[in-house]
Formats: structure tokens, sequence, C-alpha cells
């Protein structure tokens, strides 16, 4: 139920049969056009073509009820239009009034009045109203058009109402109007902005394909995007290339998006390549989005190259470029970049300072991220939210001042969150104060928030003192609460493709190779006098099992792929969603050294980019 309403089966049982053909389709711009020239002026009501205000709209609208056009559709329709299309303050109220006046409303009147309850700023929309004037519309026996659906479709959108869009599909399909291609493609963005992306997709699959458009294509790449099905939407970016549509913006940006979260950065640079073979010039958004998807695939050069080149730069481009520099684990440059930006007049906002925070964390600047948290409050005027604290804890925690770092936990405004005991959790693996790690296992349970590799955290802290009972415990625990670790991963991209391995991985079509390879790697490292550290292996085996477990890490078999598969003298990119280990972090700086190849690995927090023997984050990680 969505403001009091759920369509009745009476009303739905109101709707028309079957026409016998579908409707031909508009074309993209169909639907406002066909509300301003159906709205084209008439008598006295050719002065709402030419109002400024509400108020030219009141005078013209006097002048109807004097001459008594008030209640005649046809003359009250331009008044209507300008009113509820203006987007002007209290346009939505007169409108309302004047087709409340009406005798009897057409479907052309009812699709007006819901297009300005949905396509109004945030604060004047009201889709609650368009699904209310959608009832009304039926119960007035009035038929609704092809043109109807979309609007009333986008007002369960931005209500993520999906019981009443599931009815709404049902009309649809009894009107005939399951072609028409506007009213597919509101289908189709719907059940992405519900959560529903099967669905998304199941209604793009019954798009008959002459019937598609790059508006089908983008809001199927939105759906996959907002579920976080980043693989799903490059898979179908693909096809959408490979059936011959020219991608349109939104569909670009999705693409780049899924680039970023996969490191997928050959197909994000082959997006920015047809980008500039195609258009002239890109504007803030999709630059923004170059910027995003270089600095999260490893390449923060050519996102600050990107950057640099921007015209414009908006708010949304500073904080992509703070963000990747925070990622890259660049502090001094993060906050040179946001100095830049204050420079400039831009006002910096909650999101910006995340990232500022963020960069100082990772880069331990721990007075400068003190300075930047006040100006904060006392300059710019941003009220620290749970995400600001969070990134306190985290920047305390890491420099080793955990007291103080519990101190702040207990002082925030807003009360404890999981964020910042997870912080501290994370830190207290870093600096091996179990006791505290304890502590902070225990408030995140007592949040109800704590997850798998909470538990995990410290039950290898109890493991790498000896304590397995306490370990096992944790982890039965864990188990027993259905609390079950993600496995644990490694990409790597070679040719376009992104190939993924686990622990031990046998699955792989070159296992063979790669295992050859592997074994070369670790001849090679053992040669120059490598030993693997295996203190964080939290298993109760022996020695020899523990260095065997070690040798097969994901990371190592994503890199010896990538050794493999890719030209001499390009960077080999892993990504993991593990934390970066100090055997791997060793091991991957001794293979750039020995293969002379620059090794860049994005694990759950942060970017390390190897090179010669050394690595950017200065072993603070």
């Amino acid at each position: 139920m969505v403001g009091g309403l759920v369509l009745s089966q009476a009303q739905s049982h109101q709707v028309a049969t079957p026409r016998t053909a579908a409707p031909a389709t508009v074309p993209a711009q169909a639907l406002e056009k066909r509300l301003r020239e159906q709205a084209a002026p008439c008598g006295t009501a050719a002065a709402a073509v030419s109002a400024r205000s509400v108020d030219d709209v009141r005078t013209a609208h006097a002048r109807h009820i004097k001459l008594g056009l008030d209640r005649s559709p046809r003359h009250a329709r331009p008044l209507l239009a300008a009113c509820a299309l203006s987007g002007w303050p209290g346009g939505m109220e007169l409108a309302a009034s004047i087709f409340e006046s009406l005798d009897e409303p057409e479907a052309f009147d009812y699709n007006t009045l819901m297009r300005g309850h949905v396509s109004g700023g945030r604060g004047d929309r009201d889709p609650s109203a368009a699904l209310r004037l959608y009832a009304d519309m039926l119960e007035a026996g009035v038929e609704p058009d092809n043109y109807t659906f979309p609007f009333v479709l986008k007002a369960c959108a931005q209500l993520a109402a999906l019981q009443e869009g599931r009815q709404l599909q049902a009309h649809i399909v009894k009107l005939g109007f399951q072609h028409d291609e506007h009213v597919q493609n509101s289908l189709i963005s719907l059940y992405g902005k519900c959560g529903e992306p099967a669905m998304a997709r199941l209604a793009f699959d019954r798009t008959e394909a002459e019937d598609r458009t790059p508006a089908s294509w983008s809001a199927l790449l939105a759906a996959y995007t907002r579920a976080g099905l980043w693989g799903d939407c490059l898979e179908s970016f693909g096809a959408m290339v490979r059936e011959g549509w020219r991608p349109d913006e939104s569909s670009m940006v999705s693409a780049l998006s899924a680039c970023a979260h996969l490191g997928a950065y050959d197909v994000g640079r082959s997006i920015h390549c047809a980008l500039l073979r195609n258009a002239t010039r890109l504007n803030t958004i999709m630059e923004t989005s170059l910027v995003d998807m270089y600095a999260k695939c490893g390449c923060i050069e050519k996102a600050a190259a990107v950057f640099d080149a921007m015209d414009g730069k908006s708010a949304w481009a500073y904080s992509a470029m703070v963000s990747g520099l925070a990622l890259h684990g660049d502090g001094r440059k993060a906050l040179q970049v946001f100095d830049a930006m204050v420079r400039e007049g831009q006002a910096p906002d909650a999101a910006v300072y995340v990232g500022v925070l963020n960069a100082c964390s990772r880069a331990g600047l721990l007075e400068d991220g003190l300075r930047c948290f006040d100006r904060m409050r006392l300059e710019h005027k941003v009220a620290p939210n749970a995400q600001h604290y969070g990134c306190m804890v985290d920047l305390m925690a890491r420099a080793g001042r955990l007291g103080d770092a519990r101190a702040l936990i207990g002082s925030m405004p807003t009360g404890p969150t999981d964020t910042a005991w997870r912080s501290l959790l994370n830190a207290c693996r870093i600096h091996a104060d179990l006791g505290l790690a304890e502590r902070a296992l225990q408030e995140l349970r007592r949040l109800g928030a704590a997850n798998a590799g909470d538990y995990v955290i410290v039950a290898d802290m109890h493991a790498r003192a000896k304590n397995w009972d306490a370990a096992a415990a944790l982890r039965t625990e864990a188990a027993d609460g259905g609390l079950a670790p993600s496995p644990g991963f490694s990409a790597v991209e070679v040719r376009g493709e992104v190939h993924r391995f686990v622990s031990q991985d046998m699955s792989h079509p070159r296992r063979r190779d790669i295992y050859e390879m592997l074994h070369q790697m670790e001849w090679q490292l053992r040669f120059d006098g490598y030993e693997p550290d295996t203190s964080e292996v939290a298993l109760a085996v022996g020695e020899e099992e523990k260095r065997r477990v070690a040798a097969a890490h994901s990371q190592k078999l994503a890199m010896a792929f990538g050794l493999l598969s890719t030209p001499e003298g390009t960077p080999v990119r892993v990504v993991t969603n593990l934390r970066m280990s100090k055997e791997c972090h060793a091991y991957s700086a001794l293979i750039s050294e020995i293969f002379g190849r620059e090794i860049v690995v994005r694990d759950r927090s942060r970017f390390h980019r190897f090179r010669r023997g050394a690595c950017t984050c200065r072993d603070h990680w």
C-alpha cells in the first residue's frame, strides 16, 4: 500500500480489453512534445504560453472563469500544462485546482497532472498523488493510453512500490501496450529501482528485439549497477555493442562504474577511446566517471590527467579525485587537491570530507586528519556523520592511539556505530591488542552488526596466540549464527576478460601452466633468499602444510596467470576481496623486482603498487 492506495480488483476490471494491434512506438521526446503540442493556445488561453510565473497563469485563469471557459478541457489545457510542467513554486497546487474544475477531463489531462507529480524537483514531487490520480482515472471510466504508463510507472519507481508496479504491468498487457518502447523501458527501470534486477531482465527479454532502443539497454544496465551485479552489467554492455547499438551516456556511465568495481582497466580504457572518437567534448558527468574508473583500476596518473584537463570541475569531480588518491594512499596529494577545491570557491560537502579523512588515515597523517576534522566542523559548518567519525577512529587507531579512538567512539553524538567499532577492531589486529579486539567484537554483537569477518579477525588473533580452543569456539559461534564468511578470491584482467581464482584453485583451463609458473616464481625467490612468512596462516597444522597453503594463495595464482598472459613490461593488475597479508606483500614486492614488472593490487581497502621491490604504501596498511 502506497499513500493509502492499492489498486482494487474492481479498478483492474475497469481496464478495457486488449487492442487488436499494438500502438506504434513514439520518438524519444514524444511524451514532452505531445503534452506541449496538445496544450496549444486557443482563445484567451494563449497567455499561458508566454506566462513566466504562477501569477500570470492565475490572471489567464481568471479570464477563463469570467468567460465560462474554465471547465472546458480544451480551453483549460494550456493553463494546466503551463503549471504542471513549469516547475514554478506553487505551480502544482494551481494545476490541481484547474484540473478539479474540469467537467470531463480526458486521458491527456490526467497524464499532464501525473507528469507534474513525478517530474518536479525533489521537494515538489508527490508520486503518491500520481498513483491516486491513476486510480481516480479508472474510477471515472477514462481509459489510460500509452502516455499514461511511463508517468505512473515512474511514480512506482520513486516510491519503490513493487506491488503496485506489478498490478500496472497487468493493466499494460490487458490494454495491449506491452510492445510500446517507452512503456517497456519504464517497466525495466521500475524493477531496477525496486532492487529486482532479475525481473528487469525478464521485462527486457520480453521486449521484441525490433522494439528495443538504447534507452532499453540503459535501463537494464542501470538495474544491474544498482544491484551491484557488475559482471552482468559489463556482459550486457558487451552484448549491446555486439548487436550494433551505439551506447548512450547513461549506458557508458553504468559500464564505467562496473569497470571501476571489477578493476577491468582494459574495458574501461576501450570505452574512453570510443568516447574520444565519437564526441568532440565530454561533459562533466562522463569525465568524473572516467576519473573514478581510472583511479579504481589502479591508474591514478590517468585519473589525474583526465581531472586536470577538465574545464569546469564540479564538487563530484573533486570528490572522485580525492577519494581516488585516498585509495592509493597518497594523502599529501589528496590534501593538495582539496585545498585547490577550496581556493576555487567550491564548498566542500560531507562526501568530500570522507575522502579527505580517509586519505589522511591511509597515509598515516594523524595531525593533518585532526586539523581537517576541526576545519570541517568549524570553518565549513559540515556536521560530522557516522562515516566521518569512523574515519577518525580509523585514523587514530592506525596511528596506535587505540585509547583515544575508543574514547572517541564513546563520545559520538549519534552513539557508537558498527563502522566505528569495526575500524577499531581492524586496528587491534594491526597492533595485536587482543583484549580490545574482543571488546570491539562484543560491542558489534550487542549492536546486532557482527559479521563473519569480525569473528574471523578475533579468531585469527587467538590462533596466532596459540589459543586454539578460543579460536575454534569463535568460529563455531559464527557458524551456529549462520554467519558464513565470503570466499576469498583474487582476479586479474587479461585481454578484456576477468579471471577469478580462489586459494588452491584447480578449476582454470590453464591450471598446469599456472602452477608451473608459480613453481618457477617461488624457485627464483628462494634463490634470492626468500622464506615464506606463515605467521598469518591461522591453522593448527605443521609448518610444511602452512607453507603449502601460503604457496597457492589466490593472489599468487592471479599474479602467476597475469605474468603468463600479458606482454612483458606491462603492469599486472590484481583485484582481491581480502586484506593484503604480510606474506603476499613481501612476495609481490620481490616479484616486481625479479621480473621487472609493475604489480598493482587492489585489496579490500586500498591499492598497493609494487615497482622495483618497493610498494607505494611504504608498509603502512
